[in-house]
């Protein structure tokens, strides 16, 4: 990924940046930790570092493969069903191979992507009428906010329970 931030330049250009930067930072929460550390459950929902990483490629797919290219669930490259399915993680599944999972995802997602103009729009069953400007900004928000909640799950794994003193 690049470090050279986009700032200027087309609208498109600079959401597309920002997609990617978002993309980018949801990985970084979970890069390093081992598999059985990528794993704890540190929370009463399926979230865990490599769930997150699991929803988002599977959010690319709901939105990009299903949605904007009409591809029936059989061609997607994975889980593309909108349910708690999308954090589920296989046994045999590693940290390394979900992260490869999302990144195709999101390889995919950018080739479907270029082919629509920000203001192309299509109905969808939940959201109404929805343009591409409107998806790209959604994945924004939905990367970010996993990105949160993959650095406090990480922040839990790194660092030593603080303990109360004894009163």
């Amino acid at each position: 990924m690049s470090t050279n931030v986009i700032a200027t330049g087309t609208e498109r250009s600079i959401i597309e940046d920002m997609l990617d930067r978002n993309r980018e930072a949801l990985i970084e929460t979970a890069r390093g930790l081992s598999d059985t550390d990528a794993r704890r459950r540190l929370v009463a929902s399926l979230t865990t570092p490599i769930s997150l990483i699991k929803h988002a490629a599977a959010a690319e797919r709901i939105w990009f493969q299903r949605f904007w290219a009409g591809l029936d669930e059989s061609e997607c490259d994975g889980y593309s069903r909108r349910d708690e399915g999308t954090f589920a993680v296989a046994d045999d599944e590693s940290l390394a191979d979900v992260i490869a999972e999302f990144e195709r995802a999101s390889q995919r997602s950018r080739a479907i992507a270029s082919r629509f103009d920000l203001d192309d729009h299509k109905d969808n069953p939940r959201e109404g009428n929805v343009s591409m400007r409107w998806t790209l900004l959604l994945m924004i928000q939905e990367f970010a906010r996993h990105a949160g909640h993959g650095d406090i799950l990480r922040e839990q794994i790194d660092k030593p329970v603080l303990r109360q003193p004894n009163s």
